[in-house]
């Protein structure tokens, strides 16, 4: 028998009870889970994935271009902001921009139209978001939550303050609207939150006494113990029902592979909604969560690294460095 790798020893259950690297892994691996799982039914009717696996048991099943556990963009821009995070000893936001702008220009199968546009406009990486907004007026796409979960967990060990400031750094890379900024950092808080053993749902008050006044009582309303997905006032591909839908997901069921079946089966933009709700119930749950004939299957294609392809191993391997990593305390790296 040959002998199992750190990688693979980091996907086996934890029998005792997920510790901090179980969540930090579970975070990551599972929003990438999510990711892939979701993309086959992207823009779809509520009710296609249900009505596809009516036993609750989902599988990788592929279709709409992608292959049985392929997992999209959301994936692969989160790798690219945990590699720099850890390759760049912190936050190093031209970076991170020209990491996004190198695979942006490598023909990824997908990417969002607001993302693309910033990343290929030829702008400095300090305001091609913000001219972007400015033309079109908006800008407040879920694209910055997409890919939080890297940094999520990264950023976790400095406290709320500071990781909620480094995800506002980040989707402002992309985003110009100050809603996605607010909404990608209320989701690094409560994955902090989650990495500690706490409940992110009783956490929320506090995440959103965090959030930009001019902000907050948006934000309070997606996020309301009694807001449902049908209260949507736009379409999930908007950062304020994605995250609400996630964490009705994870309010809604209990476990980790409910959730992100109730996530996929809202429809809409499924692959990003179940990869932030993979990211929050993956801190939650555990890796030992995440069922094996999914991450067996999960793979993440890196265009522009030639034919570079990570799988849940490597993720895992990603998201205990991100976890452990001492240079979190480096405010100058925060520029």
């Amino acid at each position: 028998m040959r002998p199992t790798s750190p990688e693979e020893r980091a996907l086996r259950p934890d029998r005792s009870g997920p510790d901090r690297g179980a969540r930090a892994v579970g975070a990551v691996v599972g929003s990438a889970v999510g990711d892939a799982l979701g993309a086959p039914f992207e823009f779809g009717a509520p009710g296609v994935f249900g009505a596809r696996f009516p036993d609750g048991t989902g599988a990788m099943c592929g279709g709409g271009g992608w292959d049985p556990g392929e997992a999209t963009d959301d994936t692969q821009m989160a790798v690219l902001v945990g590699e720099s995070l850890l390759e760049r000893g912190g936050l190093d936001l031209p970076d991170i921009f020209g990491r996004f702008r190198r695979w942006a220009v490598s023909e990824p199968k997908d990417i969002g139209l607001q993302t693309e546009d910033v990343l290929t406009s030829g702008d400095p990486w300090d305001i091609a978001a913000a001219l972007h907004f400015q033309v079109n007026t908006r800008a407040a796409g879920n694209g910055s939550l997409m890919r939080a979960t890297t940094s999520a967990v990264h950023f976790a060990r400095a406290g709320r303050t500071a990781t909620m400031d480094a995800a506002r750094r980040i989707a402002a890379l992309t985003h110009g609207d100050r809603a996605a900024w607010e909404g990608t950092a209320v989701f690094h808080e409560l994955v902090r939150v989650a990495l500690e053993g706490g409940d992110p749902l009783a956490a929320v008050d506090d995440a959103l006494a965090a959030v930009h006044a001019d902000h907050r009582a948006r934000w309070a309303v997606v996020l309301a113990p009694d807001w449902h997905p049908d209260d949507a006032t736009e379409f999930n591909g908007a950062v304020w029902p994605c995250l609400g839908t996630a964490l009705w997901a994870l309010r809604t069921t209990a476990g980790f592979e409910e959730a992100l079946g109730a996530a996929v089966d809202v429809g809409g933009d499924t692959d990003t909604v179940a990869a932030v709700t993979g990211g929050l119930a993956g801190a939650v749950y555990g890796i030992g969560a995440v069922p094996e004939r999914w991450t067996r299957l999960l793979h993440v294609p890196m265009p522009g690294h030639g034919d570079r392809v990570l799988r849940a191993g490597d993720l895992a391997s990603l998201a205990r460095r991100l976890d452990g990593f001492a240079g979190f305390d480096h405010q100058e790296n925060y520029t």
